[in-house]
């Protein structure tokens, strides 16, 4: 596998590869907050909650709740993975470097936060389309608003996905999460 993503890469096909070589969600490259590369196989062994983020949300408040979550369990092997998405009602219309800003000053984010990206339509980053087509619910359909999240295992396997109302830290998501670890 890898000396075909080598081959892909001396050919420019890098990003078709990445989304249709991608074997579990650990797989992927995606860019960090800052704009550098950020492979997501260093968080390989953990389990993840991604989730796209919006600053001028109805959700936004949820913030709070991920970093909660994040500081209950990262210790146990959890790590949050938030995706600033401007797809819905244009509600985040911030740079990243903007967007870094109000997640620190407004909620203290600790967890990894990334670049913007779509995950919906024709610019769906490929991330997202794997998370989409992987979901044990509602396989193959979009993401409907901010703030939905999908539930990894320790194998990158897609195990979850939760509606934007599910709060982080409600016991539904909580005992998901637990049960993961657990293992």
């Amino acid at each position: 596998m890898k000396g075909l993503r080598w081959m892909m890469g001396m050919l420019g096909l890098v990003g078709f590869a990445q989304g249709a070589f991608a074997m579990n969600v650990y797989d992927f490259k995606v860019k960090d907050i800052n704009g550098k590369e950020a492979a997501l196989s260093q968080y390989a062994g953990k389990v993840a909650l991604v989730v796209n983020t919006a600053s001028e949300c109805g959700y936004t408040p949820q913030y709070a709740g991920l970093q909660q979550t994040y500081e209950r369990y990262a210790s146990k092997g959890l790590v949050v993975l938030a995706f600033p998405s401007n797809d819905f009602g244009a509600q985040e219309p911030g740079t990243d470097q903007e967007i870094a800003k109000f997640c620190d000053l407004r909620f203290k984010i600790k967890f990894p936060l990334f670049s913007k990206i779509s995950v919906k339509g024709k610019d769906q980053a490929p991330l997202y389309q794997h998370l989409i087509a992987q979901s044990p619910v509602e396989k193959g359909k979009d993401v409907s608003w901010n703030f939905e999240k999908f539930l990894i295992n320790q194998k990158g396997e897609v195990v979850g996905r939760f509606k934007s109302k599910v709060e982080p830290t409600s016991q539904e998501l909580s005992s998901a999460i637990e049960a993961l670890l657990s293992k």
